[in-house]
């Protein structure tokens, strides 16, 4: 027997899960788990320090090409920077918004900052990229 009726699919949300294990790479271990803010938090990170394409584990949509910006004037490697980092992260459904990049070159690395905005509040993030030998 088929079930007559229909099914509101306006109540339906398909959110990716936030609970995950808690990674501590200082200590190379995971141990315990994450959850809200926290565990986006980990995940920006991971998608951050994960170069994009080379991983086969990993789909094509995740991580970020910081690589093949080695050697690359600074002009064309802040833009650059702002594009793919953003772009990056709105793979991942919490992260809602990516704003207020600032850059700061100090000895062929440059360092940004920026704010993310998920649906489980909002965060402060920071990343350096080396830009050449020192």
């Amino acid at each position: 027997m088929i079930p007559e009726g229909k099914i509101e699919t306006a109540d339906l949300q398909e959110e990716m899960p936030s609970l995950t294990y808690r990674m501590s790479p200082q200590k190379q271990e995971v141990r315990g788990t994450l959850d809200g803010l926290d565990a986006v938090r980990q995940a920006i990170e991971k998608i951050l320090q994960t170069e994009r394409y080379r991983y086969v584990i990993y789909d094509w949509n995740y991580g970020v090409e910081f690589e093949d910006l080695f050697g690359k004037p600074v002009s064309y490697v802040i833009p650059e920077l702002e594009r793919r980092i953003t772009e990056a992260l709105l793979t991942d459904d919490r992260i809602e918004q990516v704003t207020d990049f600032s850059f700061a070159e100090e000895k062929n690395e440059v360092t940004v900052r920026f704010c993310v905005f998920t649906t489980q509040g909002e965060m402060q993030m920071e990343r350096t990229v080396k830009l050449g030998n020192v």
